[in-house]
């Protein structure tokens, strides 16, 4: 039986001093589960369901990511409470950070790596040296920071199948984590380097997409810029610009208009009209815009 009993004590104080080492680095944490939960239950339970939501104004421990602290007083407070903890979570959202999580999932039957690929490809970003966490099913997380300014909601495939955001209110297993599936690890090479600056493109499609407007001659404008765009194309670069193109095309709702446009553009440049054809029908589909 005290053999037994070791191990959660084990994991415990594991789990605390990894806490405190990522609290001495600015980053706000909690206890969590083996359940990867916040450990500390609310202390509301049982209150009058009408009540207003609290985040912590009581007092009371047990808000799960309203919890967070870098305090290292608060932090051990946190986990003597929670003794079963068996790893700790990092707010996402909170100074002098910012984090962004982005979470490629490997449980969902798809590719995320290869979805963010893609992504980086259509909306001509690279994903920087950054801190990543390997997850025991093998999947990862990346570490990015945003601007103090701007709130990342955090989402669920809404990027790409397999991919979720961790963002404001939301929070990543921290590495050294053991859960009930095994424990989070740092990847080789990625424990030295800060959290980067998410790249500005990948920032506007994290954020809610803009309301949709009616066409106008700044839409006109625009869709001249894309047509242009396909135009100056290089031998080597224009079946990746006039996807590029496209796929702006049809995010602004400009898509049914400026297909075929964009299309005999791209067929002065070199293209097949085939292949121009097949191009803009594959960024329709990739942007839901398919019939």
């Amino acid at each position: 039986m005290a053999t037994t009993d070791r191990y959660p004590r084990q994991a415990g104080t594991l789990a605390l001093a990894h806490a405190l080492s990522a609290a001495e680095r600015g980053l706000a944490v909690i206890p969590l589960s083996r359940t990867k939960l916040p450990a500390l239950r609310s202390p509301h339970r049982g209150d009058d369901p009408t009540a207003p939501p609290c985040h912590g104004e009581c007092g009371r421990p047990g808000h799960g990511v309203h919890d967070a602290s870098t305090d290292p007083a608060r932090v051990r407070d946190l986990f003597a409470r929670a003794p079963w903890a068996t790893g700790y979570g990092i707010a996402c959202g909170l100074p002098p950070h910012h984090l962004i999580g982005v979470d490629l999932d490997t449980k969902s039957g798809t590719d995320a790596t290869a979805a963010l690929r893609e992504l980086a490809l259509r909306h001509l970003f690279t994903i920087p040296p950054t801190v990543v966490i390997r997850t025991p099913s093998g999947g990862r997380h990346l570490w990015l920071t945003g601007p103090p300014d701007v709130a990342v909601p955090n989402s669920a495939g809404r990027l790409a199948p397999g991919i979720d955001i961790r963002g404001a209110g939301g929070y990543l297993v921290g590495p050294g984590s053991r859960t009930a599936h095994g424990v989070y690890t740092t990847a080789p090479g990625t424990a030295h380097l800060p959290p980067a600056p998410c790249p500005r493109p990948l920032l506007r499609l994290l954020l809610p997409p803009p309301r949709t407007h009616a066409a106008s001659p700044q839409g006109d404008a625009q869709g001249d810029g894309l047509i242009n765009f396909v135009l100056t194309a290089h031998e080597g670069q224009r079946n990746t610009r006039l996807f590029w193109a496209a796929c702006r095309a049809y995010e602004s709702g400009l898509g049914p208009t400026l297909s075929e446009p964009l299309i005999t553009a791209a067929v002065r440049t070199g293209l097949s009209p085939q292949e121009a054809r097949a191009t803009v029908t594959s960024a329709a589909r990739m942007t839901g815009r398919a019939r």
